[in-house]
């Protein structure tokens, strides 16, 4: 009786609450189940806790110990209002006060499977929810150190047929390889457990690529990182190094503006124009100090006077030379990056004008006004006669037009005006600064680039935020050539991936970019390496009867809540005292069927 009341209860505990969080998928907050048990339901679109062993994306129940103290009532606001659960709000350390026993976790998942097992009529209870899978972290108090109990309905139609029970056991972390599993040893434990004759085994592996091509650990700071995800089929030993005939991809989150990068000038050049940018948008400008040196008012005299004493007709800026691409064929990648990177030879007068403004940055708006207020004298008087590109439509350009013909319109430098005039001219040369590059790419100039990143169709916010899509992957693509030494066979796909992406995203330089790649094009980068997670997958039985039994080692730990554990699980215990080696986490997860039909 007492059994049947408690099965009823957790049941109806269960359905009530999908039917209540169903709709949005996230809990207000954690209820509370019997005294000791915290439940919430967390959406497929939350980020997991139990990512790591369990590749489902459903909505899933969390269980954990019920939190009693002081924090909870504080957290109590938190939760309500941004409907995350305590393992989000509590800091890390005291996550280990949210892990329940193992016994108590073992009992729920027992009531949990007898909730869901069609053929208990006799608990009086009929059409039956198929209820989204549950997991319970556990304290690892057993002798397997277990961290996580899980259960996860099998269906046929809206029936259930059976249910799938994860345990996943945590050590470490540890340098003693003689810790580590042997593979033979799980492929025989896997085939008496699930009485199979035929296993098979999947490996993966991650390598972090950016520490292992950066020189030291300068790069250890940022935000930034490269790895690559390998897997393949038919593992022979634990921590194998991947065969060249996996499947691999790389994954690439990069920030921009490391000073380290090759184009970390261009970088600063942007920023000077987001300031503008900012500038015409608050109506407050943040301008640079002044140089010591030399003033920009001082370099606009100096490059008008030379105009002045070259006014002969047929004078054409920049050398005629410099302006030939270097082609970037696969020896020249160097030259290639090296070209970008300097200017481009064909800068026409308000290209030069804008560098001669931004290299010692107008240090205050009085200055910017007496410097347009020397250009335009000097177009009005005739004195000179600049060369502009074909198509340019900032304003200044309109100007030169008029110029040509001796009548130009009057214009007022006051207000925005000018702001809006050097940040025009400095936005049409970057956006052929990167253009240039791109081109020099070849095919890479699809029609995507003359639609998307470079039209002049919408305001001049947007048409910045593009340019910073621009300059981000500009950087990504730097990285790869100096980093990994790609050549343009592998940049080319990687371009389109991250216009692609841009076309439809807005700027996001945590956003991880993804481009599958042969083992061989990084391998003299992870070959000598340790994975930051090496793991290998023994499965057998198809469809639903699959049963898998993973074994993984990992940099990182595994289970948010194991710090907690000082029973000498986490020791960190080295080799013969060495602090070279590695330290490893060791993760398992073993899986078990119940069948009720």
């Amino acid at each position: 009786g007492m059994l049947r009341g408690k099965v009823v209860y957790l049941y109806v505990f269960f359905s009530f609450r999908i039917r209540e969080e169903g709709k949005d998928g996230i809990p207000e907050h954690p209820y509370l189940y019997e005294t000791d048990v915290e439940i919430s339901l967390a959406s497929g679109s939350c980020k997991s806790p139990v990512e790591k062993f369990w590749n489902g994306n459903s909505a899933m129940y969390i269980l954990q110990k019920a939190t009693h103290n002081k924090e909870s009532d504080s957290m109590e606001e938190s939760r309500t209002n941004d409907g995350v659960y305590a393992s989000e709000v509590l800091p890390k350390e005291s996550l280990g006060a949210l892990a329940l026993p193992v016994g108590r976790a073992k009992e729920l998942i027992s009531l949990y499977t007898m909730v869901q097992n069609p053929n208990m009529t006799y608990l009086g209870m009929s059409d039956l929810v198929v209820l989204p899978p549950l997991w319970a972290r556990c304290d690892g108090s057993d002798p397997q150190h277990t961290c996580w109990i899980g259960a996860e309905p099998l269906k046929a139609g809206n029936k259930v047929t059976g249910l799938n029970i994860y345990m996943v056991s945590c050590d470490g972390p540890t340098a003693d390889k003689t810790r580590f599993a042997n593979l033979e040893e799980l492929k025989m434990e896997h085939e008496i457990r699930h009485h199979s004759s035929v296993v098979t085994t999947k490996g993966f592996a991650q390598y972090e690529l950016i520490a292992a091509a950066a020189i030291e650990d300068t790069i250890a700071e940022s935000g930034s990182n490269i790895y690559v995800d390998i897997t393949w089929n038919g593992v022979e030993k634990i921590l194998e190094t991947p065969p060249l005939i996996s499947a691999a991809t790389l994954n690439i989150a990069l920030e921009s503006g490391d000073p380290r990068s090759p184009v970390f000038q261009l970088y600063q050049e942007l920023q000077f124009l987001l300031a503008l940018a900012e500038g015409l948008r608050t109506g407050v400008t943040e301008w640079p100090e002044p140089s010591e040196s030399e003033s920009a008012l001082k370099l606009v005299q100096e490059f008008l006077s030379d105009l002045k004493k070259k006014l002969d007709g047929d004078y054409i800026f920049g050398n005629k030379n410099e302006t030939e691409k270097i082609k970037c064929d696969t020896a020249a990648v160097d030259s290639c990056i090296k070209s970008i990177f300097g200017e481009r030879g064909d800068l026409d007068f308000t290209e030069q004008l804008w560098c001669k403004m931004k290299s010692k940055c107008v240090s205050s708006y009085q200055e910017l006004i007496d410097c347009f207020t020397l250009v335009i004298k000097s177009l009005e008087h005739g004195e000179i006669q600049p060369w502009i590109h074909q198509g340019s439509s900032s304003f200044l350009s309109r100007l030169i037009q008029q110029s040509y013909h001796g009548k130009m319109e009057d214009v007022s430098l006051s207000d925005i005006t000018p702001i809006q005039m050097l940040l025009e001219i400095g936005l049409e040369k970057m956006k052929k600064d990167y253009v240039s590059f791109f081109i020099g790419e070849p095919a890479t100039c699809s029609l995507l680039f003359q639609d998307y990143f470079i039209s002049t169709s919408m305001d001049l916010q947007e048409q910045i935020h593009r340019v910073q899509k621009l300059h981000h992957m500009l950087e990504i693509m730097v990285s790869c050539t100096g980093l990994l030494q790609f050549r343009h066979e592998n940049l080319f796909p990687l371009t389109q991936i991250c216009m692609k992406y841009y076309k439809e995203n807005p700027l996001n330089e945590e956003h991880v970019f993804q481009l599958p790649i042969t083992p061989a094009l990084v391998k003299k980068f992870y070959q000598n390496d340790n994975p930051e997670v090496w793991k290998v997958e023994i499965s057998s039985g198809h469809g639903q009867k699959e049963v898998k039994t993973t074994w993984q080692v990992s940099t990182n730990a595994p289970v948010e809540h194991g710090a907690a554990n000082n029973s000498g699980l986490f020791s960190d215990s080295t080799v013969n005292g060495s602090s070279e080696e590695r330290l490893y986490f060791i993760t398992m997860t073993q899986c078990s069927q119940v069948q009720f039909t």
